[in-house]
């Protein structure tokens, strides 16, 4: 199963030989500055020159254990054989011809493997785009276009990340700095509280959250703000990213679903994180039960070649011709390695293995809570666990510099983990990664975050 044993013997990983960032890193990050827009935020300078199971390498001989699939992309591993091999044998026989203009059979035999799995009853179709942004802009204009331009508005949350394009950034809640500077967005975005249990914003008990929210949902927008017969679709998170790895209370997303179908409004599961084994189920909402009307997918779909996708009930997935298409959208190349991520993920059991070392490491971080006051909350599902820090227990103040301090010093021990929300840890390492090695990575997590209190407390 773990196929990068035959590369890196997993008692050597991870392997620090020089402190990162060594001279080599340092001369590409240098280079990276003056040629690219910065409008993104690196965690710390990590090079990557390879990766191969759940080992990332970079430029000075350094090998880390990628607890971050490269964003939670990569979860059947880093340059699976299996991967390689059939985007290989498709190159070698036709890299594009645009399925919005012609037809192939690559993206037949895929839509056929994804219907299998997607928890949606009945007959299903898709539409492929190029990112979870695109899907996220595909299935708003499916939802307002089955509608017939009658239910022109959108529901999101608070806290929820959809993409940083127009359409996706208007639904994205989670830091001011995604939305500031690109004003105005679009118009009829209704955001909403997600229910966060540790930090509820109704203040309710965390069993009780998801409760305040369907009410406030019922008295607060339906009755007082738009009526339910001009929203064309409510967009949730399973589980939310980059809010902060929230899970929601188990009785929301069902009871969500119930008030969607009573008024006639679709529910889209953003799935583009949470999909594809993270949660130890093929998708997050299986976890409650819930079937949606429409799943976007991107991210884990093709094993990190680009390729986004919505799948949804096929009456909803009507659009008329020439209303929508991508040119990119749905590339053989990306087809055929998504046909084999999800072979690989049912032939390697790692649904089962996330659920097995996902309960290890929540097992284990829970127990850091009786250690560390540090420590506020331990949440998730499979292999997507959000461990969040907090400065004070009783007013669960933030803690942003320890968060900064952790990630920084685990780097640097050759653990390369990320962080979400604004104080949380996110462990979200590729699928394939063994409890030997999750082990080891949360032993030296514990001693970094030995190192953070004492550092802080005496600070």
């Amino acid at each position: 199963m773990f196929y990068y044993y035959d590369r890196y013997d997993p008692k050597n990983i991870p392997k620090i030989v020089v402190e990162p960032p060594g001279p080599k890193s340092r001369e590409i990050i240098e280079r990276d500055h003056e040629l690219l827009m910065q409008s993104f935020v690196r965690w710390y300078p990590l090079v990557a020159k390879s990766g191969y199971g759940v080992v990332i390498e970079d430029f000075d001989g350094n090998l880390f254990v990628d607890l971050n699939s490269g964003i939670a992309v990569m979860n059947v591993g880093h340059s699976h054989p299996r991967i390689v091999k059939v985007v290989e044998e498709q190159v070698r026989k036709l890299i594009h011809y645009s399925l919005t203009d012609f037809y192939y059979e690559e993206v037949v035999e895929y839509s056929e493997s994804l219907s299998k799995i997607l928890p949606i009853p009945g007959k299903k179709k898709f539409f492929f785009g190029n990112s979870g942004a695109e899907a996220i802009e595909a299935a708003m204009k499916i939802s307002k276009g089955v509608a017939g331009g009658k239910r022109p508005y959108i529901m999101a949350f608070i806290g929820s990340f959809h993409g940083r394009t127009h359409g996706a950034m208007s639904l994205t809640a989670s830091k001011p700095a995604q939305r500031k500077g690109f004003q105005p967005l679009l118009p009829g975005i209704i955001h909403v509280p997600y229910p966060y249990p540790y930090r509820c914003p109704f203040h309710a008990d965390p069993e009780e959250c998801g409760d305040a929210v369907i009410g406030f949902i019922e008295e607060w927008i339906f009755r007082r703000m738009v009526d339910p017969s001009e929203i064309s679709a409510v967009f949730i998170e399973p589980i939310q990213g980059e809010g902060g790895y929230v899970v929601p209370p188990d009785d929301f997303l069902p009871k969500l679903r119930k008030l969607t179908r009573e008024n006639g409004i679709l529910l889209v599961a953003d799935e583009v994180q949470s999909g594809f084994g993270r949660t130890g189920k093929w998708f997050a909402v299986e976890n409650w039960g819930v079937d949606p009307d429409l799943i976007t997918m991107a991210k884990a779909v093709a094993s990190g070649i680009p390729l986004g996708v919505v799948g949804g009930r096929e009456e909803v997935m009507n659009l008329p011709p020439g209303s929508h298409a991508s040119t990119f959208g749905g590339n053989p190349v990306a087809l055929k390695a998504g046909t084999e991520v999800i072979r690989i993920i049912k032939d390697e059991k790692l649904l089962e293995n996330a659920e097995k070392v996902g309960n290890y490491v929540m097992k284990r971080a829970r127990e850091w809570m009786d250690s560390y006051e540090i420590v506020g909350d331990v949440r998730g599902k499979g292999l997507m666990i959000g461990i969040e820090l907090v400065r004070n227990r009783k007013t669960k103040e933030y803690a942003r510099k320890e968060l900064e301090s952790f990630l920084i010093k685990c780097f640097k021990r050759g653990v390369a983990v990320i962080g979400a929300g604004f104080s949380a840890i996110r462990i979200a390492p590729p699928l394939v990664i063994s409890q030997e090695i999750m082990e080891r990575s949360m032993d030296i997590m514990e001693e970094v975050l030995k190192e953070v209190v004492r550092e802080h407390s005496s600070a």
